[in-house]
């Protein structure tokens, strides 16, 4: 009786809440399953794990030197992961699930994470 509950909450929680929401609720767990740490939470200028989907990535020269900017969205918040020196990264692309570890840092108000590693999780464009 309490799983047919559940289940009819669940379904009733999916009908009746915004795209938005529930494609946060989704990169939430996405995020949780291979082992981000929410944006939201992320320490300043600690090293940090964070998983989600790049929402836009755009090349922004920084004092001449090239520089691939991108956006990305773990459904609890965003944070702008800055690879300095690269024009372009092969499936580094909007839409893209990753996994990036860095150190985070603030700038303008904004977390940012400069030459992080990554990892290209599976969904999203391929």
């Amino acid at each position: 009786m309490g799983e047919t509950r559940g289940r009819l909450r669940s379904a009733l929680h999916r009908l009746s809440s915004s795209d938005q929401t529930l494609e946060a609720e989704d990169l939430r767990e996405v995020s949780d399953r291979f082992g981000g740490t929410p944006v939201d939470q992320l320490p300043d200028r600690q090293l940090a794990c964070v998983c989600g989907t790049l929402r836009s990535v755009t090349l922004r020269p920084r004092a001449g030197v090239p520089a691939l900017v991108a956006e990305l969205y773990d459904g609890s918040g965003t944070v702008q992961v800055v690879w300095l020196g690269r024009r372009r990264i092969a499936g580094i692309q909007a839409g893209r699930r990753i996994r990036v570890h860095g150190r985070i840092a603030r700038r303008e108000g904004t977390r940012v994470l400069f030459n992080p590693s990554y990892e290209l999780l599976p969904g999203g464009p391929e």
